[in-house]
């Protein structure tokens, strides 16, 4: 188990434990002092992640232990065929898509993918998904659409892949052409945010009738550290700019950007797959079971209304002068 730096009180505790255990594991002597340390421990865990900073919540959504898109296909599906490549130029590891069912109900389930090790890092390219990547979730969208299956995308990415190559191949073209087929898809679509949320790179497959956030996960225009890059010329104040962006699903959840957040285990998500893919299943059948009742221009004219509400405005009067016409 790693630990982040916070949660570092908390390892203390459980080291601790682990060296009693270690130590003799019948020993009727040093048994109540390790029930004794477990309990102090589960308080101060409840103490910590019931006062989460902002920025230790973004800590939490990128933790390598973290699940994945993968991870959860494997628990909430009984059969998933994954389905390759944009039919334009290749197949983008990046994302993962295909075609499973969750308890009976044919899914097209969409994802960013991050890898756990170096090399399976490089090879999803950290979860940063090309043109190619955008435009193979486009076909499988509009293949869903052909045959009347509904949509879930799970969203876990620190953004669309900014290299040069990707750029000569259209990147903001393919996350706009996303938007536009999403926004008139005649399905329902439901997006999950599991980790990283970060600007067009997760709405660009994540425009859902149904958005939901993982507790501990953040969405946004930017990340901390690119914000704090821009607006202070350094990294140092990614901690102000993660509270200043009010990036998490609870503050989403306020903003009324998402419809709600699915609760995590206690420590977050990588302590408990398990339990963490049940609660996505829950809520995720939820959603498609109401959606499914709904016409497709109903779909189409709700997801339009959602998204058009999103934001408030005013408009500034300016006085016209009798005098000057100013």
């Amino acid at each position: 188990m790693q630990y982040l730096d916070f949660e570092k009180p908390i390892a203390d505790l459980e080291n601790k434990i682990e060296e009693l255990r270690d130590i003799s594991v019948d020993d009727e002597v040093l048994r109540p002092e390790i029930e004794r340390l477990k309990k102090k421990a589960d308080q101060l865990r409840e103490s910590i992640f019931t006062n989460l900073t902002r920025w230790q919540r973004v800590q939490l959504a990128r933790h390598p232990e973290r699940p994945y898109t993968l991870d959860y296909i494997h628990r909430i599906t009984e059969h998933f065929t994954e389905l390759h490549g944009d039919r334009y130029f290749s197949d983008d590891k990046a994302i993962i898509g295909g075609l499973g069912t969750i308890d009976g109900l044919s899914v097209m389930i969409i994802g960013h993918q991050k890898g756990r090790d170096t090399k399976d890092r490089q090879y999803r390219n950290f979860g940063m998904a090309n043109p190619e990547g955008y435009r193979k979730s486009y076909r499988l969208m509009k293949l869903s659409e052909k045959f009347d299956i509904p949509v879930l995308t799970l969203l876990d990415t620190p953004g669309a892949f900014p290299g040069l190559e990707a750029e000569e191949r259209g990147q903001a073209e393919a996350i706009a052409r996303n938007l536009k087929m999403m926004a008139t898809l005649k399905v329902p679509l439901v997006s999950v945010v599991i980790g990283e949320g970060a600007s067009g790179g997760a709405i660009g497959i994540g425009m859902g009738n149904e958005v939901y956030m993982m507790e501990n996960t953040w969405y946004s225009v930017i990340s901390p550290e690119s914000c704090s890059s821009i607006l202070w010329k350094t990294w140092d104040y990614k901690e102000q700019a993660a509270s200043e962006l009010k990036l998490t699903a609870k503050d989403l959840k306020e903003f009324e950007i998402i419809d709600g957040v699915i609760p995590e285990p206690l420590g977050g998500a990588h302590r408990d797959w398990e339990a963490s893919a049940s609660a996505v299943k829950k809520q995720v059948l939820e959603s498609l079971r109401r959606l499914k009742k709904q016409k497709p221009d109903q779909l189409i004219q709700n997801r339009i209304r959602k998204y058009e509400s999103m934001g408030t405005w005013s408009v500034a009067e300016k006085e016209i002068s009798a005098e000057t016409g100013e």
